[in-house]
């Protein structure tokens, strides 16, 4: 949770930055696709080793990377001028460690957990990545008002270290590791772990609708900043978006303490349905309230919906293959993201923001509901993503074969 709220520190900072930098959704954009296309890339590699060694070993080794990317920004800005390319390269260099740690972390809660217990576990561990997003924008949203960016680097650097400490004393508590299978040819250990993602049918199906609703909430992620900034500031935009993930520590909280209902797949197809309407409702306004209020409903149904996607997956897996089932199912599931951050930018610079200015196409017909100026046209993109999550919803409850992976 400490290294959580470091990393949504950094993240926010930079993302504003480079926002009042350059002006454009696009660049705001990029500096998500650079901390995210080496971890999607590397990532089923990252699934081998965690199969293969102590999984505690590679978070650390993963966490101490990650540092590495920041301390070559932090650098470049102590030392050198400052340019946006040494930002991208520092966010993709840590994303490359990430891609070490996150299947290792993903894995290890079923070496550490009984079966009854996954959906709590989930609970949990979304309740610590949840501070990423609630704690860390208000405070970074503060801290830019009066401290550097340097110094808010060093602040995350430092939490990156107490994370791999926790680490350690875990290590220590938990004994030595013990090889779940005898090692084999990489390729081989990666065709393993394809074929065990891609042969249960429910999985798969699972997996692929998943991948259309990352598209869409890719857009939100890459977007909703360039949107509230439009016609608020930074500090407005870090409370904002602080008092919106209050609704993923509530539900966090309640699934950690209570568990969740047995009928994992129709929890999924409520929650989505519901996270789609908020989602529409984020677009409509430019009133912070009524961005708000949608934007903490929308949060509340996260940890919902990715409790039943973790479940359903866990239950149907063996063990042994789960660091690369993991790997495999980011993948599949993220190519959604990836395009989402690809064109987010291009977009709503070149595409919806002028199609909703006061002379654009769409200003006399459309601008009724989401109103016309600067940041309509992505406001727009959320009301057309958002019902298009409610219908993928649906698909979801109707589906046979991911109904069947409640067996």
């Amino acid at each position: 949770m400490i290294s959580a709220i470091g990393s949504g520190l950094t993240a926010f900072t930079l993302g504003v930055y480079v926002f009042n930098a350059t002006g454009t959704a696009t660049s705001y954009s990029l500096i998500i696709l650079c901390a995210f296309l080496p971890f999607f890339v590397l990532s089923p590699f990252g699934g081998v080793l965690a199969d293969r060694f102590d999984r505690r070993l590679l978070i650390i080794l993963g966490d101490l990377g990650a540092a590495t990317g920041l301390v070559f920004i932090l650098a470049m800005i102590l030392f050198w001028k400052i340019e946006l390319w040494q930002i991208y390269v520092g966010a993709a260099f840590s994303s490359v460690f990430v891609a070490v740690q996150a299947p290792a972390y993903k894995a290890i809660v079923s070496d550490l957990v009984p079966p009854e217990s996954y959906a709590k576990a989930s609970g949990m561990v979304q309740l610590a990545g949840a501070a990423q997003f609630l704690i860390a924008p208000v405070i970074a949203g503060l801290l830019m008002g009066f401290m550097e960016i340097k110094y808010i680097l060093i602040i995350d650097i430092l939490t990156y270290l107490v994370a791999i400490i926790c680490v350690i004393v875990v290590r220590k508590q938990t004994g030595n590791f013990v090889a779940a299978q005898e090692r084999s040819r990489v390729i081989d250990e990666l065709k393993e772990g394809f074929v065990a993602t891609v042969s249960n049918k429910g999985i798969l199906s699972l997996i692929s609708i998943i991948a259309l609703i990352l598209f869409y909430i890719g857009l939100l992620q890459s977007l909703l900043g360039p949107m509230v900034l439009s016609f608020a500031d930074v500090k407005t935009l870090g409370i904002a978006q602080s008092v919106c993930a209050i609704g993923m520590l509530v539900s966090s909280l309640f699934i950690g303490v209570l568990g969740q209902s047995k009928s994992q797949a129709r929890i999924l197809a409520i929650f989505l349905g519901l996270m789609g309407i908020f989602f529409a409702s984020i677009g409509l306004s430019t009133n912070i309230y009524l961005i708000v209020i949608p934007g903490f409903l929308f949060f509340m149904t996260v940890p919902f919906v990715n409790s039943s996607i973790e479940v359903l997956i866990r239950k149907n897996i063996d063990n042994a293959t789960q660091g690369r089932v993991w790997s495999f199912v980011s993948v599949i599931t993220y190519l959604g993201s990836v395009f989402a951050y690809l064109s987010a930018g291009f977009l709503a610079d070149h595409v919806f923001n002028p199609l909703f200015q006061p002379d654009g196409m769409l200003a006399n017909s459309l601008g009724w509901l989401v109103g016309t100026g600067a940041g309509r046209g992505i406001g727009f993109m959320f009301v057309v993503s958002g019902l298009s999550v409610t219908v993928l919803a649906f698909f979801i409850f109707r589906s046979r074969q991911i109904r069947a992976l409640e067996v």
